[in-house]
C-alpha cells in the first residue's frame, strides 16, 4: 500500500521569502516537531542533488532519514525523494509556491509514502496520521516562515 498526503496554507510573505526558507531544509525542525536534527550536504545554496539528513521521531521511534533534492525551481517547485532505507518512506515529496494577490505565497506541501517489508503494514497508519496533522503542519510552516 502507498498514498499521498498535501496541505496549502497561504503566508503572508513574498514568495522569493518563502521559496528561501522552505530552500534551506535546515529550517524543518521549526515547524515539524518530527525531525530531531538535521544537515546538509554539501555546504553551500540548496540545488538539485543537495542532500539532508535527519533523524526523525515518528510514533516513539527515532530513524535515520536522507532526502535528496531532485528538482530545484526557484521560486516555484522543490521536489526532493528519499533515498534511505526506512520501512515507511517517501519516495516523493515537494513544495509548490504561488504567487497570491495580495502580494502573499499559496504553498503546496505534499508527500507520497510508501511501506517496504513490515512497513506495508504501517503505511496505512503513517499516512492516517501524516492526513490528519497535515492542516496543522500548514499552519505551522506559516507561523515559522512569517516568524523568521
Amino acid at each position: 500500500m502507498s498514498g499521498k498526503f498535501e496541505t496549502v496554507t497561504e503566508i503572508d510573505r513574498p514568495i522569493e521569502e518563502v521559496f528561501a526558507f522552505l530552500a534551506d531544509g535546515t529550517n524543518d525542525p521549526k515547524f515539524s516537531p518530527r525531525v530531531q536534527q538535521i544537515q546538509k550536504s554539501p555546504a553551500g545554496p540548496t540545488a538539485v542533488g543537495t542532500v539532508f539528513r535527519s533523524t526523525v521521531k515518528d510514533a516513539g521511534m527515532k530513524s535515520k532519514r536522507e532526502m535528496v533534492i531532485t528538482e530545484f525551481e526557484a521560486p516555484w517547485r522543490i521536489r526532493w525523494a528519499e533515498t534511505s532505507k526506512n520501512s515507511v518512506t517517501t519516495p516523493e515529496g515537494g513544495y509548490d509556491l504561488q504567487e497570491t494577490a495580495s502580494g502573499g505565497t499559496r504553498v503546496r506541501l505534499f508527500n507520497s509514502l510508501e511501506g517496504h517489508g513490515i512497513g506495508k503494514l504501517l503505511v496505512g497508519f503513517a499516512l492516517s496520521a501524516v492526513r490528519k496533522d497535515a492542516p496543522a503542519l500548514g499552519e505551522r510552516i506559516k507561523k515559522a516562515v512569517e516568524a523568521s
